[in-house]
């Protein structure tokens, strides 16, 4: 495995990347293929919504940003893998036309207790555009390898042929938030992994070897093709917009449909097994809090619990969310 050791790295080292170019092509090709909202699509549509213009996805500035981290950090090389993010928050949207970099902290470096062949390393990550605002800030645990530790065998993995997910056809009544039920959990219906797509998003956002290449990922400790943790979390997106928009049609032919505006990031994101090639993820979201928006008349902020299942129940990817959600009518 090539690239970054445990050891290359020290608490307090701070190191930049180059910066990468932003365009509108690249905004609109992501929100198509995972987060289709009219302020990630379109100019005219933009201008009618909370947001006001077209701006880049979240999770496209979160991909963005690993493909930085892994150019800059990683040197080109792989990690083994990340348990999560402890904090992601989205402070500035990306426009057209912006050139993004990234500056990393290690914020804390310790050896694994239980597995010699690795260490931990805390980064505190931003993304900064072109006039050096903070548009993202992150901050996450990485695993790498340590410099001449014996790796770990690869793990036995029988990787499931992908069966195409069928569309559900439920809907439900979209509530405004300030009725919305505490506790409620919507399920977002399931997304087959293909190994062609696993490799295709690695290319453009994760390019680690055991995302890219499913000869060389057998011989990691994943043991097989896997997706990136990004790529998870894109279709979770994917998966919410359609639900929404499956919800949104039921309701409007008995009254007005409550509008949603974008996230300022999310707490908690935890990767918590490997989501192989031939796996299919049942997503789902639960309604955790609520409340009134202080600063937009009109509107209040939700707070939600979102996880993954993939085929055997076994719990994959989980995180909590906060988006803005019109308050009533």
């Amino acid at each position: 495995m090539s690239g970054i050791r445990f050891e290359d790295l020290s608490k307090g080292q701070v190191i930049g990347s180059d910066p990468l170019a932003v365009t509108r092509e690249d905004i609109v090709a992501f929100a198509r293929a995972y987060d289709p909202q009219p302020f990630h699509l379109d100019e005219a549509a933009a201008r009618e919504t909370f947001v006001g213009t077209l701006i880049a996805s979240g999770w496209h500035t979160a991909a963005l940003a690993m493909r930085l981290l892994q150019a800059s950090v990683f040197r080109g090389g792989s990690s083994m893998g990340s348990p999560g993010i402890t904090e992601l928050r989205w402070v500035r949207p990306v426009l057209p036309g912006d050139a993004l970099r990234l500056s990393v902290k290690v914020e804390d470096c310790r050896r694994s207790t239980s597995k010699p062949d690795r260490g931990f390393v805390r980064l505190a990550m931003a993304v900064l555009n072109q006039r050096g605002e903070t548009v993202m800030s992150q901050g996450c645990t990485v695993m790498l390898p340590r410099r001449g530790a014996e790796s770990p065998p690869p793990r036995p993995v029988a990787l499931a042929e992908p069966v195409p997910a069928a569309e559900p056809e439920d809907a439900e009544i979209l509530p405004f938030l300030s009725r919305a039920e505490i506790g409620a959990t919507r399920e977002l219906g399931a997304h087959a992994f293909t190994a062609d797509a696993i490799v295709a998003f690695a290319r453009a956002y994760d390019p680690q070897v055991f995302h890219l290449d499913p000869a060389a990922a057998r011989e990691t400790h994943f043991g097989g093709l896997c997706a990136s943790g990004w790529h998870t979390a894109a279709i979770w997106m994917r998966r919410m917009l359609a639900t929404r928009a499956r919800d949104a049609a039921l309701t409007a032919r008995s009254g007005p449909v409550p509008a949603s505006g974008p996230s300022p990031g999310f707490r908690d994101l935890r990767w918590l097994k490997p989501v192989y090639a031939g796996d299919t993820i049942a997503y789902a979201t639960t309604l955790i809090d609520r409340r009134a928006s202080a600063t937009r008349p009109g509107w209040g902020l939700s707070t939600s619990r979102n996880t993954g299942r993939n085929q055997h129940g076994e719990p994959v990817f989980e995180f909590t969310s906060s988006v803005f959600w019109q308050w009533a009518a």
